[in-house]
């Protein structure tokens, strides 16, 4: 295989910018996820990809809950914000306006919509980022607008 050919069509597949909210045993945290889509309408299923080795992974399988903020397309800053660990910037929504939804798990304010997620299964032993799927059991709206696509930000994730 041309492994060149392959990042570079890989990277032609499109995603949108999130930010994931966290609720592990004894605390909250967020980050910047790219690998997301909507897998069921029957129940409501969405299918999110978290690296193995991360914190966020291990939050996750503790909390199994975890919300999906919905940026806007003049909202890269916001992204850019929750892409390094906590461990090299600290407490990451600390003065981040946000509130907590039905699950424990951050809203953030600003985001253009949100839902909020339980755990129901965790796939894919053979890659390096897990499958989490996740049944919606609440979402939210604050503004009606174009979200953030990865291509709007300039970043690569993926290939």
């Amino acid at each position: 295989m041309d492994l060149q050919a392959k990042k570079i069509a890989l990277r032609k597949m499109p995603h949108g910018v999130y930010v994931v909210g966290l609720k592990g045993h004894s605390q909250l945290n967020a980050f910047t996820a790219t690998w997301l889509t909507q897998v069921s309408f029957t129940p409501p299923l969405v299918a999110l990809g978290v690296r193995k080795d991360s914190h966020t992974f291990t939050m996750m399988q503790e909390g199994k809950v975890f919300s999906v903020n919905f940026l806007g397309k003049n909202q890269k800053s916001i992204a850019e914000h929750f892409v390094k660990p906590a461990s090299v910037v600290g407490e990451k929504l600390q003065g981040i306006p946000h509130k907590l939804g039905i699950t424990g798990s951050p809203i953030l304010e600003e985001a253009i919509a949100f839902i909020e997620c339980e755990i129901r299964e965790i796939a894919n032993e053979q890659g390096d980022h897990a499958v989490i799927i996740a049944e919606v059991v609440e979402a939210g709206v604050h503004r009606d607008e174009p979200a953030l696509t990865l291509m709007d930000t300039g970043w690569h994730y993926g290939g």
